[in-house]
């Protein structure tokens, strides 16, 4: 098997392998903010709000109407790891429990055996421009663990171990760990059911960031996992001396140490790996089960329970005008992080 194999062009839907199972990578430059959270409903004219992923002067509503984002709706089978890179993100979901999380924060979200939650995008600045930009990675579940209790925790930015690796050249290469270990760095425990919680299932999640000229090894694995890049920002890479273009992913041999050479710009890279899960998949929409029975259940029991109820008082809750970060669990304790807002 080659080393670097199966290079493609990223779309707005990356391709992932088990035990991932979809990625999505959202960047938008959001406009000042009005009162409501929601831009100036000047610039919502002529968009198909409700369904609207066009990029129009530089944003997307998504399935938002009033502020943009993806207003409540449910999940079963699998979890959610989102990656805020830029910007903020207000949860909300059926079982209570709500937060704001932003500007390097991860949220880890078990669905287990099902919930709904809303995933809002606060323009809170209302004197300059609202970047965000963000990774939503979906990890399968397997079978044992479709229905367990959902869950969810933040992993938050000043929390996530940051591996500054200096190359020979002394060119440097930041590795944020979200998942797995790297030079006997480990990162945070992800949610307590996930297959990333087993070590043995080798699960990585790691954004790379590399100075122009750098060269960075990573190490190798069990022959049988799964793992790929996916070159988000830059020129060129090279990849055991093939070039990878910028915006383009490809996939790795598992059990063979992989260089990585970057090129004359900054460049910027997801890298995923994990044992597979080897289970059978069915998805449809927000459920991922193992048989089409199983999908059929779910939307039945999400008809009859809606997995909770929704406890707010609008399908699309935001969290206050403020900039903060914080999260209130479905026990009811709370966290908070302060810091400096960009």
């Amino acid at each position: 098997m080659e080393t670097v194999y199966d290079i493609k062009s990223l779309g707005f839907h990356w391709e992932l392998y088990d035990p991932f199972i979809f990625c999505a990578h959202h960047n938008d430059r959001f406009p000042a903010g009005k009162e409501n959270l929601g831009p100036d409903p000047e610039l919502l004219a002529g968009r198909n709000i409700g369904n609207d992923f066009v990029v129009r002067d530089g944003f997307r509503m998504y399935h938002g109407d009033t502020v943009p984002g993806f207003p409540v709706h449910p999940h079963r089978g699998f979890e959610t790891v989102t990656i805020t890179l830029k910007g903020l993100v207000d949860h909300s979901d059926s079982l209570g429990a709500k937060g704001r999380y932003g500007d390097g924060d991860v949220q880890w979200m078990t669905a287990g055996k099902g919930i709904q939650h809303a995933e809002i995008f606060p323009l809170v600045h209302q004197d300059k421009e609202n970047k965000l930009e963000l990774l939503q990675i979906w990890i399968n579940l397997p079978k044992k663990n479709k229905f367990v209790e959902p869950y969810y925790k933040m992993l938050w930015a000043e929390d996530n171990p940051v591996v500054d690796h200096k190359d020979d050249s002394g060119k440097t290469s930041k590795v944020i760990l979200i998942a797995g270990t790297f030079d006997d760095t480990k990162a945070v425990d992800p949610a307590p059911d996930s297959w990333a919680a087993t070590a043995e299932n080798e699960v990585c999640i790691w954004i790379i960031e590399m100075e122009p000229g750098a060269q960075l090894t990573l190490p190798r694995a069990q022959e049988n996992v799964n793992r790929a890049v996916y070159y988000y920002y830059g020129n060129e890479l090279k990849v055991n001396n093939k070039t990878i273009p910028g915006y383009h992913q490809a996939r790795l041999n598992g059990s063979e140490h992989v260089v990585v050479q970057n090129g004359k710009e900054p460049s910027t890279f997801l890298f995923l790996q994990g044992k597979p899960i080897n289970e059978p998949v069915a998805q449809y929409g927000p459920f991922v089960m193992n048989t089409r029975g199983e999908i059929q259940q779910a939307y039945q029991d999400y008809t009859e329970t809606r997995f909770g109820g929704w406890p707010w008082d609008r399908h699309d809750p935001v969290h206050g005008t403020e900039y903060r970060r914080f999260a209130t669990y479905i026990d009811g304790s709370e966290e908070s992080r302060t810091g400096d807002q960009p």
